[in-house]
Formats: C-alpha cells, sequence, structure tokens
C-alpha cells in the first residue's frame, strides 16, 4: 500500500478533535488514506472519465479504457484510438472529444503541468479549467489526487454531498449555510474531510 500524503496523520488527529462525528468515521477506516497519482495526464483522463456518473461506471470505464490502450494511458495511446472504439468502451461522444483534446495538449506541450506546482489552489484550479472539458470540480479532483493539496472542498461534488446530509441527518442537499459551516469546521484539511466523506457511503476507495 502506498504511503499517505505528509499531512495526514496531523490532519486525522486535528480534525478528529474537532469533529465528533467525523472522529467516528475516521476511526472505522483508519487503515486507509489517499492514494495519490505521480501521473499528471492519468489523473485528467480519469477525472474526465469519472464526470457525472458514479465510482463504479467510471471503474468499469476506465478499466475498458485501459485495455484499449494495452495498459498505458498516454497521450500517444488516446490520439491514436479511434472514436468507435472508445465508444463501445463506454465513453459519450464529448468525453472522447475532451481526452483527445488534453492528450494533444500534453503532446504539444501547450498544457504546463510542471507549472501548478508553484500556483496557489485557486490560480492552478483557473489554469485548469483552460482546457476544454475540466470544469472546477475536475480540476479539485486534480489539486487533490496529484498535487496532494490538503484543503479542497469540492462542494459539486454528489457523493461529498450526499455523504454530508447521511452524516450529520440533514436533508438533501444541506444548506448553504451549513455546508459554510462544515467548511470552516474542517478548514486547513477538508481534502482529508472529503475523503471520509466518501469512504462512509462508499467502501471503493476513490482514486483519481
Amino acid at each position: 500500500m502506498s504511503k499517505p500524503p505528509k499531512y495526514w496523520h496531523k490532519a486525522k488527529i486535528l480534525l478528529s478533535k474537532r469533529d465528533p462525528i467525523l472522529k467516528k468515521i475516521i476511526k472505522q477506516y483508519n487503515k486507509g488514506h489517499l492514494t495519490t497519482k505521480n501521473n499528471p495526464f492519468f489523473s485528467l483522463c480519469r477525472t474526465i472519465v469519472g464526470q457525472q456518473i458514479s465510482v463504479k461506471a467510471a471503474d468499469t470505464i476506465w478499466n475498458r479504457l485501459e485495455t484499449k490502450c494495452k495498459k498505458k494511458i498516454i497521450p500517444q495511446k488516446i490520439i491514436k484510438l479511434k472514436t468507435t472504439s472508445m465508444k463501445k468502451a463506454g465513453l459519450s461522444r464529448q468525453k472522447i472529444s475532451y481526452l483527445k483534446n488534453i492528450a494533444k495538449s500534453f503532446k504539444n506541450k501547450s498544457f504546463d503541468v510542471s507549472s501548478l506546482k508553484k500556483m496557489d489552489d485557486i490560480s492552478a484550479i483557473d489554469y485548469i479549467t483552460q482546457l476544454k472539458g475540466l470544469g472546477i470540480w475536475s480540476a479539485q479532483m486534480f489539486l487533490m489526487f496529484n498535487l496532494n493539496r490538503p484543503d479542497i472542498f469540492p462542494t459539486k461534488d454528489i457523493g461529498l454531498i450526499r455523504a454530508i446530509s447521511k452524516n450529520y441527518k440533514k436533508p438533501y442537499p444541506p444548506s448553504e449555510k451549513f455546508l459554510n459551516k462544515i467548511s470552516n469546521l474542517h478548514s486547513g484539511y477538508r481534502t482529508v474531510f472529503t475523503w471520509y466523506m466518501w469512504r462512509s457511503i462508499d467502501p471503493t476507495d476513490v482514486e483519481y
């Protein structure tokens, strides 16, 4: 099993002190942690595939895509894949267009991944969302799973909102006022809070 992000252990202790509900969830999934990928192209493609569908559905489509790419998700493979072949994997025409666009941006180096490490969260999200097909949610997933940012709170994530409603016994969706309260309570380590919320409703380890 890969090592947790450097901030993970400290965050668990701090958040457990702040939030008794989260403390119970952390105890239940104590051995797990967010798994990061040091592969920007892989992460962005995985995010595109996972847009607006369940984790299980995304895993199925991703596995088919990997098979078609012979287990190598790299720009050259995505560019060469035929649209019909990608559709058979379960991808929509729109997602295929996004994947091909990202592949071309990586191949011709018009998208400078290395510059993201020097940017703050807001600047990095602004830069990523310049790529067609990558909105704020997709950029946030990239910051969490690739750049190891500890304080991302993706309020447009359906799974997160469902989990907050369930664990804090609030109507779905929770009010903006309550989400702000939750955000402030876990400020500094909202990535960690989000990960445990996901695990509380789905035992499948989320990965982008």
